[in-house]
C-alpha cells in the first residue's frame, strides 16, 4: 500500500507526503509550516539540513539541502571552479555557495504544473538525489578548499568508482 494510498488524490500535500517519508526513516524533522518542513539526516561525511517548502503560487515543490563548509578565504576562487565542475556532473539539481552562512547548498525544484501531484518515490528520489550528491561531492569540495587541489584533479574522486570490498 502505498502513501498515497491514505489521502484523497485531490488533496494530496507534498509536505504531508514528506512528513510520512521522514517518520517512515526516523529522521528528526519539524513542521515549520503548513507548506513547509525541516529535516535533519545523517550522512557519511556530515549531517545534512533538508528543507522541502511547497508553492501553490507556482505549484512547485523545493528542496534545499544544507551542509556546513568554511573554507580558507583565499581559496575561495577554488571553491568557485570547483562548483563550476560538480554542476557540470549534476544532471537534477546543483550546488550554489551560500558564504555569509558558510552553507554548501544543493538544490532542486519538482514543478508540478497543472495540478500534478507528487508521488512519495518522486520526494524520496529527490530527497535521496540530494543526500547522495552531497556525499559524492564533499570530499571534492574539501579536496579543493583544504587540500589546495586543482579542481580538476579534485573532481576525480568523485568520478571515480570504488571497486571491490575492503
Amino acid at each position: 500500500m502505498s502513501l498515497t494510498d491514505y489521502y484523497d488524490e485531490a488533496e494530496v500535500d507534498p509536505i504531508d507526503l514528506v512528513e510520512s517519508i521522514a517518520s517512515h526513516n526516523a529522521w528528526d524533522f519539524d513542521r515549520v509550516a503548513h507548506d513547509q518542513i525541516a529535516m535533519a539526516v545523517e550522512g557519511q561525511w556530515r549531517t545534512y539540513s533538508i528543507t522541502l517548502a511547497w508553492s501553490a503560487f507556482d505549484q512547485t515543490l523545493r528542496l534545499i539541502c544544507t551542509f556546513e563548509m568554511e573554507p580558507p578565504e583565499e581559496r575561495m576562487a577554488a571553491l568557485y571552479e570547483m562548483l563550476n565542475e560538480v554542476n557540470d556532473q549534476c544532471w537534477a539539481g546543483g550546488f550554489s555557495w551560500w558564504g555569509e552562512q558558510k552553507l554548501m547548498v544543493y538544490r532542486y525544484g519538482l514543478v508540478l504544473a497543472g495540478d500534478q501531484v507528487a508521488s512519495p518515490e518522486q520526494i524520496d528520489t529527490m530527497i535521496s538525489s540530494a543526500i547522495q550528491s552531497s556525499e559524492r561531492f564533499y570530499p571534492a569540495f574539501q579536496l579543493a578548499t583544504w587540500g589546495n587541489r586543482p579542481a580538476r584533479d579534485a573532481i576525480q574522486i568523485a568520478i571515480a568508482g570504488a571497486y571491490g570490498t575492503a
